[in-house]
């Protein structure tokens, strides 16, 4: 079973570059509070090292 990731937007998005706002979008994340679960992957690694300075990740029970 993979493990899963549950992803917390902790940050507003407003100012930051084209590229940190649909990394967000893809992750899911529209609002501040937000949180999504997603399954631990190199591709959400890489997403969520984009816009590290945004969100709050944790390893879902």
């Amino acid at each position: 079973m993979t493990p899963r990731l549950e992803i917390t937007q902790a940050r507003s998005a407003i100012g930051e570059k084209e590229g940190a706002r649909r990394t967000l979008g893809a992750l899911g994340l529209r609002r501040t509070g937000q949180t999504v679960s997603h399954d631990d992957s190199p591709t959400v690694r890489g997403m969520l090292r984009r816009v590290a300075h945004l969100v709050a990740v944790k390893e879902a029970k």
